[in-house]
């Protein structure tokens, strides 16, 4: 599991120009955490499976266009992601999870306003190198350019699965130091694009969301490392 340092820092959250459950854009201070450079892949989530025993609906890990090594696992579920950052904590020692939309966000944008993208301001119109990608499922992690923290495919490829439950509201009154999302909920956040998308690439601030029992095939996740204080 290749993981990327990020430091602690303050960053203005959300986007007052697009859906309402993105505004008010608020400030935010998140904790230094260490994140996952790509998604995971389907080769790390069968060791996890080995491992485990743990009772998955496989259909995408035996289909050609969803099976190869180095794909983002997907069809998993919120509650496949949580359980599979319990077992790598064990295995590797260290307190892994899902990241918090603040996080998450906060990585995609590097810490900084100016990225409305995680690799700056080009839209989907000023990226014709991804418009004949992404046809019959996701591509294997790694094959468009990092953001500046060195991060693969935010923004592309697979919605990721993030801590919190879900709320539209939240932003009018969510803590400024590690938000972590409302204490109940229905629907789990999500961040993040998808290959089944026709426009395939997401704002850093754009926010997402489904019930936590749901799988889809452009549904992955990345995991986050705590770092010790």
């Amino acid at each position: 599991m290749e993981l990327v340092e990020i430091p602690s820092g303050t960053f203005l959250m959300g986007d007052d120009h697009s859906r309402a459950d993105e505004s008010p854009v608020h400030e935010v201070t998140v904790s230094a955490f260490r994140i996952g450079r790509h998604t995971v892949i389907n080769s790390e989530f069968q060791e996890f499976l080995r491992a485990t025993n743990h009772a998955f609906f496989d259909r995408y890990l035996k289909e050609p266009d969803f099976c190869a090594p180095d794909q983002p696992v997907v069809a998993v579920n919120w509650f496949d992601a949580t359980e599979y950052c319990k077992w790598l904590s064990g295995a590797a020692d260290a307190h892994y999870r899902l990241p918090t939309e603040a996080e998450w966000e906060y990585a995609a944008r590097c810490g900084s306003r100016e990225n409305i993208y995680p690799w700056g301001k080009e839209a989907w119109p000023q990226l014709p190198e991804l418009h004949q990608r992404f046809q019959n499922g996701p591509e294997k992690v790694g094959l468009f350019r990092t953001n500046a923290f060195g991060i693969y495919d935010m923004g592309m490829n697979v919605h990721e699965w993030c801590l919190d439950w879900y709320a539209a509201d939240y932003y009018q009154h969510s803590p400024i130091a590690n938000p972590r999302g409302p204490e109940t909920g229905k629907r789990k956040a999500s961040r993040g694009g998808s290959w089944r998308h026709q426009i395939k690439i997401t704002r850093c601030a754009a926010r997402s969301s489904i019930p936590p029992d749901y799988r889809y095939a452009d549904y992955g996740f990345r995991v986050l490392q705590e770092m010790k204080g």
